[in-house]
């Protein structure tokens, strides 16, 4: 694999909106363009969304969120994943966990601590390939979904 991540521009937009995951899987995550948009509305600095390319093949997509008010009391500053779309043709390669790798390297450049996740829970979610990731829960939930956390200071 001959993976890297490349900062969405002009260039590689239509290739970004391109990436599809499996029917099965779009209840759990949303669209590139919906994340894309929620990156444009938030203030600066906060989403960190990059292409996911394998040589000069799209392959993904992820999203990071950075220091956010988790509470929005100023209480707890957290960041992590907040998406990770991989191609239905991708997936089962690898890519995943090149890309939450790429982001826990991202968070420990920054000086993060830990990284957060949050996932759909249920049969057909992501909670086995987040746990095996490192991920543990943390008894916590953001809506209906199940938060996560991986400890980055090993």
């Amino acid at each position: 694999m001959t993976a890297h991540l490349e900062e969405i521009t002009p260039r590689n937009l239509e290739a970004a909106l391109a990436i599809r995951i499996r029917p099965d899987q779009e209840h759990a995550v949303e669209p590139v363009a919906h994340s894309l948009a929620e990156a444009y509305v938030h203030r600066a600095g906060l989403a960190w969304p990059r292409l996911i390319v394998d040589g000069d093949r799209p392959v993904g997509f992820l999203m990071a969120f950075l220091d956010i008010d988790w509470r929005e009391d100023g209480s707890a500053i957290r960041s992590g994943l907040w998406r990770l779309n991989i191609a239905a043709e991708e997936q089962g390669k690898g890519y995943g966990r090149f890309a939450v790798d790429s982001v826990a390297a991202e968070l420990r450049r920054r000086g993060a601590k830990e990284m957060y996740v949050t996932w759909h829970p249920g049969p057909d979610g992501p909670e086995e390939f987040y746990l095996r990731l490192g991920f543990r829960k943390n008894g916590e939930t953001s809506g209906d979904q199940t938060v996560g956390v991986r400890d980055l200071t090993w």
